[in-house]
């Protein structure tokens, strides 16, 4: 995905890590334009309202996250062309574990954007309900057509171990999924 213009990008970047920490509501535009050092002006040139910029920072992290799954997956094909669904699979909660081992894990921002845009069609939810979507399509496609049907299962338990991981400060909430998806598809 190309970036957008450096001002603008530097805006989501800054946006991205305060929504983070502070959650969507709790961040004003003023703290923003702050730690960013741009005018209102500025912000509003590429940003018409705060939802715009959130939704903003929910594509930047969604593009981020799937690019780092894709990486992650291409990897182990590479070194092994004949990868079971099983070990690609364990590649996607590796992803989570060295997130949630990352001194910024701070949750899930679609998690927390939804929690917080509660309206099932407010545009950040349907932001935040694209993204889930598109994980769960992610793991029916690595389990292919025989064993699609636990990619639901797959995902609960993937979903779950972030938010173990967060609210319960769980670091090894990833390993113990990953195990635990592994007996689901042994017995499937």
């Amino acid at each position: 995905m190309a970036r957008q213009t450096p001002r603008k990008d530097h805006l989501i970047e800054v946006a991205l890590r305060l929504f983070s920490q502070k959650g969507y509501h709790a961040c004003g535009i003023d703290l923003i334009l702050a730690e960013a050092g741009v005018s209102k002006a500025t912000l509003y040139k590429h940003f018409p309202t705060k939802e715009d910029l959130i939704l903003a920072v929910l594509e930047r992290r969604h593009q981020d996250l799937s690019d780092e799954q894709t990486r992650r997956i291409e990897e182990i094909q590479s070194q092994n062309p004949n990868a079971s669904c099983v070990e690609l699979i364990g590649a996607l909660f590796d992803g989570l574990d060295a997130w949630f081992q990352g001194e910024h894990f701070c949750g899930c921002n679609f998690i927390h954007a939804a929690g917080e845009y509660q309206g099932a069609q407010d545009p950040i939810h349907q932001m935040a309900k694209r993204h889930k979507l598109s994980n769960l399509k992610v793991v029916e496609t690595l389990l292919g057509p025989k064993r699609k049907d636990m990619a639901l299962p797959i995902l609960l338990l993937m979903e779950g171990a972030i938010v173990l991981a967060h609210v319960c400060q769980c670091k090894e909430a990833a390993r113990e999924a990953k195990q635990a998806a592994f007996q689901l598809l042994k017995g499937s």
